[in-house]
């Protein structure tokens, strides 16, 4: 634990706090961990869409049934 608390550039109870999971630590004591973990890679999947199936169900679920396209009253031009 020290080893990883000294290498994330931070004290063994903030290390202690990341593993209980408390959200009042910062992102980048997080991100210092995962990166003297040797895990900083899957960070960038986190806030990924393409992996995000919920939030990609959600998104389809609040657009338009139907879309209706305005039809111009003038002629058409070339050009």
């Amino acid at each position: 634990m020290a080893v990883v608390a000294e290498r994330a550039f931070t004290s063994r109870s903030t290390l202690q706090r990341v593993e209980a999971g408390d959200t009042s630590v910062s992102v980048g004591i997080y991100a210092g961990v995962l990166q003297a973990l040797g895990l900083l890679d899957g960070l960038s999947q986190v806030a990924d869409i393409g992996s995000d199936k919920v939030g990609q169900a959600l998104a389809s679920a609040e657009l338009p049934k139907h879309v209706h396209l305005r039809r111009s009253g003038g002629k058409f031009r070339d050009g």
